[in-house]
């Protein structure tokens, strides 16, 4: 067997087949967005019997749903530095520890401001969670599939926001508002203990940090037995400029334009959903829609995260960033379209999975977006600080709706507000486009030609 002297990571991982161990990591990183999806949108789906045990107004319910999003970003903004010193693995580990038992223990809250505690407890863990699973997954995947496995991935937050919708519909009747957020606890402990057991170290982050080659030949090998024959590995892209440092990565000449342009777009992106799935249930109910029935049809919104699928195979081939503003231009044009037809059953059906699937499709692109965009060293930052500052469009679509609804603006006057919010995302990704032309012509650009283009 002939000894290769030095591999490059990604060529070593491009070459082979996508093995049972990345599929392992992808499984593990898919369940974590999942969790994150279903407890981030649960507190909406309990938000009607809050109003009616705890005899709460609607503007009173603002706090509440958006303490788990301050969490959220809080979470996401240490965590990203974080894991591009610590690693990704023990970051993910940690956080999940956090957002499982902070859930759980949220079942057992006596009132608002206890319940709204726990929520931002849990919002930390669910924050630091997500990006680092992004960038995990990212960094054990082939160039040509990055953004498709990525995006599909990311296909769990929605299925998880989901999923608790059409579990609240049927358990809240039977086991009351607790019961959502006890199963939202358990299931993260339950997979905390096969993370403890069998989730890697990212093998790009363990070669930057120069870790024993014993141990990146370790987790290559469980991607092929080629691994023993290599003698030195590398990442096959120029040293940083920036002291290795991810936040001097995100913030430097060279990246910090296309940073704030993805920041805005995820933060108008988000706060469309968040006031979609905190504030649907309850304003179809004003609008005359049984409470069972309004939660079922608001649920149909972030089911329609399957899109992004599709999505992430067009971004592996074309323009990531014309695809993805395609996408909110879209979302504009039928959230709109939803303030128009609350009389309509069947014309709301349509249209909240159609906004659903166009909305989420757009919004879980993002993460490989951002993904793709920043080298090694500073990925675990750009990911986590696009999703972290993106929070806070979760916030504003939260106290937005909570204001409009003080206002009494119409059914129709709140989704048109919303609707703008597609249309500033889409032109943030074009600008960042026409800034940065060399990054965008796929999704899965590789570090290599993003370090020759700076």
């Amino acid at each position: 067997m002939t000894v290769a002297h030095a591999v490059d990571i990604q060529d070593f991982i491009n070459a082979r087949r996508f093995s049972k161990f990345q599929w392992l990591i992808f499984s593990m990183c898919f369940v974590i967005v999942l969790l994150d999806g279903f407890d981030t949108a649960s507190i909406g789906f309990i938000a009607p019997s809050l109003l009616g045990e705890w005899h709460l107004t609607k503007p009173s319910l603002a706090p509440v749903l958006s303490a788990a999003l301050f969490g959220l970003a809080f979470g996401a903004i240490v965590a990203g530095p974080l894991s591009d010193r610590l690693g990704r693995r023990k970051l993910l580990i940690g956080s999940v520890a956090i957002f499982g038992v902070a859930c759980l223990i949220s079942a057992f809250a006596g009132d608002l401001s206890q319940l709204t505690i726990l929520r931002f407890i849990t919002g930390i863990g669910l924050g630091a969670a997500m990006p680092n699973a992004v960038t995990m997954m990212s960094e054990y995947c082939p160039d040509s599939r990055r953004s498709t496995l990525t995006n599909l991935m990311f296909c769990g937050f929605p299925l998880g926001a989901a999923l608790g919708g059409f579990l609240a519909a049927w358990i809240i009747p039977h086991y009351g508002w607790r019961s959502v957020l006890v199963l939202g606890g358990l299931v993260p402990l339950v997979l905390l203990l096969v993370m403890a057991a069998a989730l890697p170290e990212s093998v790009r982050f363990m070669v930057l940090r120069a870790q024993s080659k014993e141990k990146i030949r370790a987790a290559l090998r469980r991607i092929s037995p080629d691994a023993d024959a290599v003698h030195d590995f590398t990442l096959g892209e120029a040293a940083p400029a920036h002291h290795g440092n991810g936040i001097g990565v995100v913030l430097s000449r060279s990246y910090i334009f296309g940073s704030i342009m993805l920041w805005i777009a995820y933060f108008m992106g988000l706060v469309i959903f968040y006031a979609a799935i905190n504030w649907m249930p309850i304003l179809l109910k004003d609008a005359g829609l049984a409470p069972q029935r309004a939660t079922l049809i608001s649920a149909l919104f972030p089911l329609g995260g399957i899109g992004a699928v599709l999505s992430g195979a067009l971004m592996d081939r074309r323009n990531g960033n014309r695809i993805v503003a395609a996408c909110f231009a879209l979302t504009a044009v039928s959230v709109f379209m939803i303030g128009q037809t609350a009389g309509n059953i069947g014309g709301l059906v349509l249209l909240v999975f159609l906004a659903g699937v166009l909305m989420n499709t757009a919004q879980s692109s993002l993460p490989a977006l951002a993904a793709a965009f920043y080298p090694t060293a500073g990925r675990g930052t750009g990911v986590a600080w696009m999703l972290g500052i993106g929070r806070f469009g979760g916030i504003a679509g939260s106290f937005l709706v909570a204001e409009l609804t003080r206002l009494h603006f119409s059914f129709a006057g709140i989704f048109a507000v919303l609707a703008v919010g597609g249309i500033i995302s889409a032109v943030a990704l074009l600008v960042k486009q026409a800034v940065h032309p060399q990054q965008g012509s796929k999704g899965p650009s590789s570090d290599r030609a993003q370090a020759l283009a700076h």
